[in-house]
């Protein structure tokens, strides 16, 4: 449960219930953090126009996006993104497999050497400090337009913000994505 009490359902402000109902949609349920938020609407407001605009923006392919946050979120340690993004990684058609192997990305072979430079530096860039190097973020370059290096740098701080977050709060996982972490065997770290 959350560090902070969820407001009852009919105490969310009116401003908000959109932006909860569009998340329901898009994940299939209802998400922990968002009800969190809801008690400051102007938050909720620019978290959700934050990660709309770096999700449903761009170039990048959807799936690599989650495997990104899945990557930076594992590297923070947050165990609700990790779950949350393994669980948007499927709906966006990637393998459980690869889902499986992302944190293994150097050595798997289930990753193009773009995928590998991308999730190499969505770890090394979430750690504190960051430990990307210009020769990290060359080999990214050489995989992906400058467009698309800004799309993966925003998917890793957007999941600075989301895995601060969740950590702190505590926030518990909801049963869609726990239940998908488990029918695959993600391993939680």
């Amino acid at each position: 449960m959350s560090r902070i009490p969820r407001l009852p359902a009919d105490q969310i402000p009116d401003e908000v219930k959109p932006l909860i109902a569009m998340g329901e949609q898009i994940m299939g349920f209802t998400m922990n953090d968002g009800l969190d938020m809801a008690r400051s609407p102007a938050l909720l407001k620019g978290v959700s126009a934050m990660i709309m605009s770096i999700y449903g923006d761009g170039s990048l392919d959807p799936g690599l996006k989650r495997l990104v946050g899945y990557v930076a979120s594992t590297a923070a340690g947050c165990r609700y993104c990790q779950q949350h993004t393994a669980h948007g990684a499927s709906q966006q058609h990637v393998d459980p497999e690869k889902i499986n192997a992302a944190w293994a990305y150097e050595d798997s072979p289930l990753f193009s050497d773009a995928e590998r430079s991308a999730l190499k530096v969505a770890h090394l860039g979430s750690l504190t400090p960051s430990e990307v190097t210009d020769a990290d973020f060359a080999d990214l370059r050489d995989h992906f337009s400058d467009e698309e290096c800004l799309e993966i740098v925003a998917v890793i701080s957007m999941f600075g913000f989301l895995n601060r977050w969740n950590a702190v709060m505590d926030t518990d996982v909801e049963d869609v994505p726990a239940d998908y972490a488990k029918a695959i065997g993600l391993e939680l770290r």
